[in-house]
């Protein structure tokens, strides 16, 4: 039975989701239960991940592809440029412009464990900059783009990334997702920053919404955010009681973005990992919730 958004939201704040493309059958049950519970509340787009060096490629389409077909929510791709020509992304673009998308979240990407210090390939786009420049030319897409309220790992200083980012946007791209984060000064700060830089787009916050502690210390390792001492605390002595866990996860991300909303925030992406659980108890919070649309 095809997904329908025909719910809209109550309150002025917008949000986004984020999911990954399935690569079991039960993995898909789940994310296609996922978009159905979150589809309700109408968010602005619904955006799927690109493995590193493209490796989720075809199945990344093939989830866009029901997505567009089976529901009438807005798909957004990720799309990568590490492991590729310009010539196979210009044609990756031009098939999902054809196929309907118009929003694409446009990523320098991670490179394949194997090869982990990254090489531009000379006949492809180098940074994530070029890529944005490059996928405005060939459609006039709505572009997302990557931003680090803590650096990003790779960057040479918090002023290289700052720069970074700018010539993301002045390449083309609507706005900034940024990388997940809990304190929320270093978001204060960091779009206080971007705004003496010239960045005028909005900076909405990625908010992680924390199903397994341990895989969430992972993650922030891998993208160097960092995991306050006081959220160890709050995690401490639940690895064996899941329902205490969802607790306290949803309790600190509506303490989050309430806080955020205070700050004049007004618009969240949201890493679901496939799960809508808990990202659906916050949107709830923030007053995002569904409403039956007139007959």
């Amino acid at each position: 039975m095809p997904v329908e958004a025909k719910a809209k939201t109550s309150f002025s704040t917008k949000v986004s989701f984020e999911f990954f493309p399935p690569n079991t059958e039960a993995m898909e049950k789940t994310l296609w239960e996922s978009i159905e519970r979150l589809a309700v509340l109408t968010p602005r787009f619904v955006s799927v991940t690109y493995g590193a060096d493209g490796s989720t490629r075809e199945r990344t389409h093939n989830a866009v592809q029901r997505i567009l077909t089976e529901t009438s929510l807005t798909a957004a791709p990720h799309l990568t440029c590490i492991g590729a020509s310009r010539a196979e992304i210009d044609d990756i673009a031009r098939n999902y412009w054809d196929m309907g998308v118009r929003h694409l979240v446009a990523l320098r990407g991670d490179p394949p464990k194997d090869k982990p210090d990254y090489e531009p390939r000379n006949d492809g786009y180098a940074y994530a900059s070029e890529l944005v420049a490059g996928l405005k030319k060939v459609a006039d897409f709505d572009i997302s783009v990557a931003a680090y309220p803590e650096v990003h790992p790779a960057a040479r200083s918090a002023e290289a990334d700052l720069d970074n980012l700018k010539r993301k946007i002045d390449a083309g791209a609507s706005r900034a997702i940024t990388q997940f984060f809990f304190d929320v000064n270093l978001y204060l700060r960091f779009r206080d920053r971007c705004a003496r830089a010239g960045i005028d787009s909005i900076i909405v916050p990625g908010i992680l919404p924390i199903t397994r502690f341990p895989q969430l210390q992972r993650f922030a390792q891998q993208c160097g955010a960092s995991v306050p001492e006081w959220l160890h605390e709050r995690f401490d002595g639940l690895d064996d009681d899941a329902e205490t866990r969802k607790l306290i996860a949803a309790s600190v991300a509506i303490e989050q973005v309430r806080r955020l909303r205070k700050e004049g925030i007004d618009e969240f992406h949201f890493y679901t990992l496939n799960r809508s659980e808990l990202t659906y108890a916050i949107c709830h919070a923030l007053g995002v919730r569904p409403r039956q649309a007139a007959a």
